[in-house]
């Protein structure tokens, strides 16, 4: 809840941050003049930018389920299964969490740790990680995940993802409205934005956008750190971490369905892109520590 509440604050920073910022410009002036109105406008990007982001938050349980088609362990069936969830238990109390649901997918090596609660997350492990690795290193990879959990990562992905997208929705439409504004000086219809707004701001939402994806994947790689770091932490040493990292390295990584990706242990895009950082780097951090 201290996280969600959190959430609820930064939306209101965001916004004074964006009315006070065109204001010290000058801008809300113009754009007011222009019959634009800033406040609404701010109000309208939050609710864009950070609704669609607290609503994948609140969805991410049951569309992970869905996506990958996992079974959720309530009862084991086997002594593999029943080790998978001792493990989790163990290592989610030494994390400070409560229990998360446990699940098995049929898929390449991956894992992914997801939920807007961190005593009500969901730990997924594929088929594919527990055939090829050894029960050490599937333990390491499943601190790695509780880590994330315990950190808050998928809470603090929600806020930079809402942060991200508030600004983009709110300087597209400003962009936009400026240039439509200067296309249309001395035009004496008042008819409101034309051609200009609309193409302007679909162009400058599009660049915006790839820039806002670079930084929240730089905030994605870095929270993968802190997630090997503490899987290092929960495990009592970091050379499981290292052995499980060393393995996935040589590995074909799981793909998992668009949208989960940054949530997996690996990753697989183009460096700016990219949601972990390279398993040769992550390495070297732990073996830094």
């Amino acid at each position: 809840m201290k996280r969600i509440l959190l959430l609820v604050l930064t939306n209101l920073a965001v916004m004074a941050v964006l009315l006070i910022t065109t204001r010290i410009l000058g801008v809300d002036r113009f754009l007011t003049a222009n019959g634009l109105d800033t406040t609404a406008l701010a109000a309208f990007s939050l609710i864009i930018g950070f609704g669609g982001a607290f609503i994948s938050l609140l969805m991410s349980k049951p569309m992970a389920k869905w996506s990958t088609g996992m079974v959720i362990i309530d009862q084991p069936r086997t002594p593999d299964e029943a080790w998978l969830l001792a493990t989790v238990r163990k290592l989610a109390d030494r994390a400070g969490i409560g229990m998360p649901e446990v699940g098995i997918y049929e898929g390449e090596p991956n894992a992914f740790a997801t939920g807007a609660f961190k005593n009500d997350a969901l730990v997924g492990v594929s088929t594919g990680l527990l055939a090829n690795m050894t029960r050490e290193e599937v333990e390491a990879v499943l601190a790695h995940e509780v880590a994330h959990i315990a950190n808050g990562d998928m809470v603090t992905m929600t806020l930079i993802q809402g942060v991200m997208n508030t600004f983009v929705v709110f300087l597209s439409r400003v962009i936009g409205y400026v240039v439509d504004s200067f296309l249309r000086r001395g035009d004496s219809e008042q008819s409101g934005p034309g051609i200009g707004y609309m193409v302007t701001s679909i162009v400058m939402e599009v660049v915006l956008g790839f820039l806002a994806a670079i930084i929240v994947a730089w905030f994605s790689r870095q929270r993968e750190f802190r997630a090997d770091a503490g899987a290092a932490m929960l495990m009592g040493r970091k050379q499981p971490m290292i052995n499980a990292l060393a393995r996935l390295g040589g590995l074909e990584p799981g793909a998992l369905p668009q949208g989960m990706q940054a949530l997996g242990i690996t990753g697989n895009l183009g460096k700016l892109f990219a949601t972990h950082p390279p398993i040769e780097e992550r390495i070297a951090a732990l073996q830094a520590l």
